[in-house]
């Protein structure tokens, strides 16, 4: 099985999800679509560089959006079979070390991640309130260096969704580490 096979592309509906969060909670990505415009959901992991690099600029992005219904949601779909570091607990652990302000959800299966068809972490979705995906791929055009991106590929869709205008660019490329689920 390729990611392309079961990768959910731009325009369809997102996979829904019940997964549990490092808040103890069952999170839903149903109930979110009822309470956000807009939700991006960000393939993660406790050790990956390029999310190292990216959390600060993950945490930026909540805070400037949050106000306008808009929700992030970090999802960790490592197999522990292949990466044994990323266990339930060393997420509370990173979140914590971090100061995420978003959810921070564990997909044990793999079963959402490969429904979304992440191939990297980290991998950007952008959903809209009816479920669907309208942008997915790179966070930003330059994971090493803040003051050198150009396009700021997740922070511009999600203003245009908000403002209810067209999306330009839906899909780039994601740049990041190869995500070990088994594929």
């Amino acid at each position: 099985m390729t990611i392309t096979e079961v990768s959910t592309p731009v325009g369809s509906y997102a996979p829904d999800f019940e997964l549990p969060g490092i808040d103890g909670q069952v999170h839903h990505l149903s109930k979110y679509l009822e309470k956000f415009r807009a939700v991006g959901v960000i393939s993660m992991s406790n050790h990956c560089p390029y999310v190292e690099l990216y959390v600060e600029r993950l945490k930026n992005i909540q805070a400037e959006f949050g106000s306008q219904g808009f929700t992030l949601i970090g999802m960790n779909g490592s197999d522990l079979t292949i990466e044994p570091s990323e266990t339930f607990d060393q997420m509370r652990s990173f979140a914590k070390a971090k100061g995420l302000n978003f959810p921070y959800l564990w997909d044990p299966t793999q079963e959402v991640t490969r429904s979304f068809g992440t191939s990297t972490t980290p991998m950007a979705f952008l959903i809209n309130a009816e479920g669907v995906v309208r942008y997915k791929g790179q966070i930003d055009d330059n994971p090493q260096n803040l003051e050198l991106v150009e396009q700021q590929y997740l922070k511009q869709a999600i203003a245009c969704l908000l403002r209810g205008q067209e999306i330009l660019l839906t899909e780039t490329e994601p740049v990041g580490t190869p995500l070990g689920i088994g594929y």
